[in-house]
């Protein structure tokens, strides 16, 4: 790996390990510079099948594909909590993106898997940080105070209610911050200590660790694709994902994310039922509560 290579991250489970091929071709068309992307991939049961389709889909020589098993970047120190979410065990993967970069690599782009980028990522990466450990754009809940999801307890927590509140589906991180200031198991703490108040996982751990100071990007770089935008740079399908028939989103965001799909090896994939969706939603409880069980024996 080169110093100056474009680094990515990205988690997920085989589940939505298809939405990874629409993501990286989006990225391949749309980069135009000259700089190689590394594209990590954090691998929470990606089947065999469907990692060699994702070999195929971009050019070695500009995207190199790395790949990381789940299990194996978690720090020994660091004991992730299970929760009773309907949230896969997945979402708590960026907290550790830092630590699977090449120890040279100064900076990461985490990327949510249900996203597409419209322009070049190339531009993303190369918006000053400053003095700041991230970079992200406010989420649709604007604030802290947000009832439904947010910081509940952030009066306790010192914070007023206007305290701008970040999406984490696309981050940009200082990695040599993020290590020196082992926010990693900060975030955990938070998880573990408050955890009566997580409504969003990652994101609330995110945000309290994080509060007024992180560097909000142009909303763009992380557009949600139920609003309408003639030009976002990156569209995130926050709700239901394109794959469902249940899509409730923006059309054209939809038919971006199939053209995309159809230059890989899902050319001929049709959208499965919601019902698919609702089922996985309750194996991930299920399974989080497992989890919760068997750790505590």
């Amino acid at each position: 790996m080169k110093k100056n290579n474009i680094s990515i991250v990205v988690a997920s489970d085989n589940h939505y390990a298809i939405l990874i091929g629409a993501l990286l071709k989006s990225i391949e068309l749309n980069h135009k510079t000259e700089e190689h992307i590394d594209f990590h991939i954090i691998d929470d049961g990606i089947s065999s099948k469907t990692r060699a389709k994702l070999e195929t889909i971009v050019d070695p020589k500009r995207i190199t594909l790395k790949w990381f098993k789940s299990r194996e970047i978690i720090p020994d120190s660091i004991v992730v909590p299970i929760d009773n979410s309907a949230y896969p065990w997945t979402v708590y993967l960026r907290v550790f993106s830092p630590y699977i970069v090449d120890a040279d690599v100064e900076k990461l782009i985490y990327l949510d898997v249900d996203t597409i980028v419209q322009d070049d990522i190339s531009k993303l990466w190369h918006l000053p940080l400053g003095n700041h450990t991230i970079a992200a754009v406010q989420d649709v809940g604007l604030n802290v105070a947000c009832e439904w999801g947010g910081i509940s307890n952030y009066k306790e927590l010192g914070l007023s209610a206007d305290t701008k509140y970040f999406n984490s589906g696309i981050l940009v991180i200082n990695t040599k911050k993020w290590l020196q200031e082992d926010v990693s198991s900060e975030v955990i703490s938070v998880l573990t200590k408050y955890k009566e108040h997580v409504r969003l996982p990652d994101q609330y751990g995110l945000n309290v660790v994080m509060a007024n100071k992180w560097l909000e990007l142009d909303p763009k770089w992380n557009w949600f694709a139920f609003k309408e935008n003639d030009n976002p740079f990156i569209v995130h399908f926050l709700d239901i994902k394109p794959i469902f028939t249940s899509y409730n989103s923006k059309q054209v965001y939809k038919d971006e994310f199939f053209r995309y799909l159809s230059m890989t090896p899902w050319k001929n994939f049709k959208p499965i039922s919601g019902n698919r969706r609702v089922i996985r939603k309750v194996y991930n409880k299920i399974s989080n509560i497992l989890k919760r069980s068997f750790l505590r024996q």
